[in-house]
C-alpha cells in the first residue's frame, strides 16, 4: 500500500527565492553586498523586487518585495531614515537593500538600529551596479517559478483525471500524487484514522510510527505537512496531507488542491471499487499481515494509524465465509469491539480483534458468532477462529490458521452440524487433508477414487456423496437437506456405488472415497 508504481519519483518544485538566495546571485556579489541588521530574516520569501526612491515607499507595498534604493531622499534626515524602515517593516516588506555612495558612503546607523528592532533585513551594497539588471534577473527567476507551479498543478491535474476517467483504483492516484510531490502522502477521515498511503515505504512509516501524536498537531507537524479537506455538498468526510513537502508552500498547496478535487470525484464516481476507502483500508492492511511479504513488526505503525489499539491487547484472528466485510464491520461498532474487516478474497473475509487482556475472548467470540448467525439470517453460519494471541508478531500465523479452519470446512458446515465458532481442533481430517492437497499423490490417489463420478454427467451425485460421507452416512438426515425422499435417496446411492464400484456400507471403502473427495474439494478451492 505504500509503494510507488510507474516512474520514480519527480523532484519536487524549487522553493521560493529567499533574501538569503537572491544575495547569492552573481551579479549581486558584484555589488559586496553586507547584512547589517536582521539578519534572522534572511530565509523571508522575495515575491517580487522594487525599486523606490520615495520616502513614503511602503504605502505602495503589499508584502514580500525586495526593496532596493540609493537613499537620495533620506540623506540628511534621520527622522525620515527611521520612519523609512518601520513603514516597509509595516508593509511586511521582504528586506531593504541599500546602494552606497554620494547619499550614504556608509551604512547609517539610525536605519541599522531600526531595521534591527524590526527584524528587517537591511542590505548595503559596498560596489553600485544598475539596479535594473537585478531586476530583470530577480522577475525573471520568480516568474519561472510561478510558471512552473501553474504547470505541475495543470499537468496533475490531467494526469489524476486520465486516471479517474480509466477506472483507477484509489491507491494508483495516491501514488501519482506521492510521485509528484517527492513525499508520503496520507488520506484519513476526520477521526484522524489512516484510510491509504503512498509513497517510499520507510518514508510513509516513519510517519505513521507517530501518528497518533502528529496528526493531531495544527497543521500536521511543521510547516513541511501541506493539507487538503476532502468532503463535498457541505459536508467534509476526510483530509488528504503531504508529509515533509520540501518545495514552495504555495506550490504544495497547488497540488494538495488538485489531489483532493481528484479524491473527491473518483468517490463520487465510485472509487473503481465496490468497497470504500476504510475497507479498502483493512483489507490491504489484513492481506499484507495474511501474506508475511511484510514482517509484522513493519506493519505495526499502520495498525495503529488505521485505529486498531495495540497497546497490552489480546489479538484474535478470526476468517468468516461468506461474509460482507460492511456487515461485519457494523457488527463490531454495535458490539462496541475494536477490530478490522477485510476480504482476503472472493465470498472470504477476515476479521482481527483487539481486546482488552482483562476481557474474556472466548465470550465475546461467541457473542459475536450469534449475532452474524442473526445479522445474516443463517442458522448454519460459523466463525473460523484461531487461538488468541498477546504478541503482535503472532497474528500472520493466527490469521493463516483461521484462513486454513475456513476453508476446511467451506461448504459443509450445515451437514457437519459444526458449532458457531470452529478451531483447528473442530476440523480433524479435513484439516490434514487440506494441508497435504498439492501433494501429487494426493492428487492423483482422488482421482482415481473418484474417476466414476467426475467423468459422469451427473454433477449432482457428487453433491449427494458429500453430504452422505459429511453426516456420517445418515440417509435420514442427507435426504433432508438435499430434500429428496427415502426412495430416491437410494437410488442415488445405489448409482454413485456402481459409478465407484464400491461399496459405502464398508467402513473402510467409504472412508477411502471420503478421504479422495476431500482431497478433491480441496484441490479445488
Amino acid at each position: 500500500m505504500t509503494t510507488t508504481s510507474g516512474p520514480g519519483p519527480a523532484a519536487p518544485p524549487e522553493p521560493a527565492l529567499s533574501v538569503r538566495q537572491v544575495l547569492t546571485l552573481e551579479r549581486v556579489l558584484a555589488g559586496r553586498p553586507e547584512v547589517v541588521a536582521g539578519a534572522g530574516g534572511l530565509d523571508r520569501p522575495v515575491r517580487w523586487v522594487h525599486v523606490a526612491e520615495a520616502a513614503d515607499v511602503g504605502v505602495m507595498l503589499t508584502g514580500g518585495e525586495m526593496v532596493l534604493t540609493t537613499g537620495v531622499l533620506l540623506a540628511g534626515d534621520e527622522a525620515k531614515q527611521a520612519e523609512y524602515i518601520r513603514s516597509l517593516h509595516r508593509a511586511e516588506a521582504a528586506a531593504v537593500v541599500l546602494g552606497l555612495g554620494r547619499a550614504f558612503p556608509a551604512p547609517p546607523e539610525v536605519m541599522r538600529r531600526a531595521a534591527e528592532r524590526c527584524g528587517l533585513p537591511l542590505v548595503v551594497l559596498h560596489r553600485p551596479f544598475p539596479f535594473a539588471e537585478l531586476t530583470e534577473e530577480v522577475q525573471s527567476l520568480l516568474l519561472r517559478r510561478k510558471f512552473a507551479a501553474v504547470s505541475l498543478s495543470e499537468t496533475v491535474r490531467t494526469d489524476l483525471t486520465a486516471l479517474i476517467t480509466a477506472g483507477a483504483p484509489l491507491q494508483r492516484l495516491l501514488d501519482e500524487v506521492a510521485r509528484h510531490g517527492g513525499c508520503p502522502v496520507v488520506v484519513t477521515n476526520l477521526a484522524h484514522r489512516v484510510l491509504a498511503t503512498a509513497g517510499e515505504r520507510s518514508a510513509v512509516d516513519d510517519v505513521l510510527r507517530d501518528w497518533e501524536r502528529i496528526a493531531r498537531q495544527t497543521g500536521g507537524a511543521g510547516d513541511e505537512w501541506i493539507r487538503a479537506e476532502l468532503g463535498g455538498r457541505g459536508e467534509r468526510w476526510g483530509r488528504l496531507l503531504l508529509c515533509g513537502y520540501r518545495g514552495e508552500a504555495a506550490t504544495g498547496r497547488l497540488l494538495a488542491d488538485r489531489a483532493a478535487e481528484a479524491l473527491v470525484l473518483h468517490r463520487m464516481l465510485g472509487g473503481g471499487s465496490a468497497h470504500s476507502w476504510e475497507e479498502q483500508c483493512a483489507q490491504s492492511l489484513l492481506t499484507d499481515l495474511v501474506s508475511g511479504v511484510v514482517p509484522a513488526r513493519q506493519l505495526l505503525p499502520r495498525a495503529r494509524a488505521a485505529g486498531l489499539p495495540v497497546n497490552l491487547r489480546t489479538f484474535v484472528p478470526l476468517v468468516v465465509p461468506d461474509a460482507e466485510p460492511a456487515v461485519l464491520d457494523r457488527m463490531l461498532r454495535v458490539l462496541g469491539l475494536a477490530g478490522l474487516a477485510g476480504e482476503l478474497s472472493d465470498g472470504v473475509t477476515a476479521v482481527l480483534l483487539s481486546l482488552p487482556r482483562d476481557r474474556p475472548a472466548q465470550t465475546l467470540l461467541t457473542l459475536f458468532a450469534a449475532r452474524l448467525r442473526e445479522a445474516t439470517g443463517r442458522p448454519d453460519a460459523v466463525v473460523a477462529a484461531a487461538d488468541p494471541r498477546t504478541v503482535w508478531d503472532e497474528v500472520p500465523a493466527g490469521l493463516r490458521e483461521a484462513r486454513h479452519v475456513a476453508e476446511a470446512v467451506a461448504g459443509s458446515a450445515a451437514a457437519l452440524g459444526l458449532p458457531a465458532v470452529v478451531r483447528l481442533k473442530d476440523v480433524h481430517l479435513r484439516g490434514l487433508v487440506r494441508l497435504l492437497r498439492d501433494d501429487p499423490h494426493v492428487q492423483s490417489f482422488a482421482e482415481r477414487e473418484l474417476d466414476g463420478l467426475l467423468c459422469t454427467a451427473e454433477p449432482e451425485l457428487l453433491g449427494v456423496l458429500r453430504t452422505y460421507l459429511a453426516t456420517g452416512r445418515n440417509k435420514s438426515r442427507t435426504a433432508r437437506l438435499h430434500h429428496v425422499s427415502r426412495p430416491a435417496l437410494y437410488r442415488r446411492l445405489e448409482a454413485i456405488q456402481d459409478r465407484l464400484g464400491v461399496d459405502l456400507d464398508d467402513f473402510e471403502q467409504a472412508a477411502s472415497v471420503h478421504i479422495a473427495l476431500l482431497a478433491h474439494d480441496a484441490q479445488q478451492r
